[in-house]
């Protein structure tokens, strides 16, 4: 599988590295671990961040909502490339607007170093196949899931894959490889039971 580095827009990296200097912006409490960093903070890891809303949604229906850059500590260049956990110290995301992108805000937590591990997951099965993907970050918030989404350039239900990220929902297994047809339909089947509940409470 070959690995296509996504390229974020010049506007989305340069929100980033804005608020990269901005006191203000460094003030929020998930970007606690940048502050007093010592050497420089990096964007790295650009991920176009996708969401999938409503029941019984298809992957084509994902609508792209912006960008996150994992921020990493130390001397390194914008790059899709796992790096070390230990160098990750929080998430920049940017939102598109009708001006081009805009900087939301830093997140921190366990999706940082799942992300990562995802990532070098997908660099891995890149060794062993000829296919081509595109890595994104899927959201998922009516099943309160978040996964790795390696996009094929001919999208079909057999050829994009999800790695669901730490913490994943009851029932599915972070960290593996799933076809996406097959998570999506895990996921719906799972949501079913509690929609029911909640028509009838």
């Amino acid at each position: 599988m070959t690995m296509q580095t996504p390229q974020p827009p010049p506007s989305a990296l340069r929100a980033v590295l804005a608020a990269l200097d901005s006191e203000a912006a460094l003030c929020q409490p998930a970007a606690a671990a940048l502050r007093g960093a010592v050497g420089p903070l990096l964007p790295s890891h650009p991920l176009a961040v996708h969401i999938l809303e409503g029941p019984g949604s298809q992957l084509a229906t994902a609508r792209r909502t912006g960008w996150r850059f994992l921020i990493k500590r130390g001397s390194a260049t914008v790059s899709a490339e796992p790096a070390a956990t230990a160098e990750v110290a929080a998430a920049a995301e940017v939102v598109e607007t009708a001006d081009g992108h805009s900087f939301s805000h830093f997140t921190a937590g366990p999706y940082l170093d799942s992300t990562v591990r995802a990532l070098r997951q997908a660099w891995q099965l890149a060794q062993s196949s000829r296919s081509r993907h595109q890595p994104r970050l899927l959201s998922m918030p009516e099943h309160y899931a978040a996964a790795l989404w390696l996009h094929h350039p001919e999208p079909g239900p057999a050829t994009d894959l999800l790695i669901p990220l730490a913490p994943a929902p009851c029932g599915v297994t972070a960290h593996r490889v799933y076809p996406a047809a097959e998570l999506l339909a895990m996921l719906e089947r799972a949501a079913v039971p509690a929609r029911l509940t909640a028509g009838i409470s």
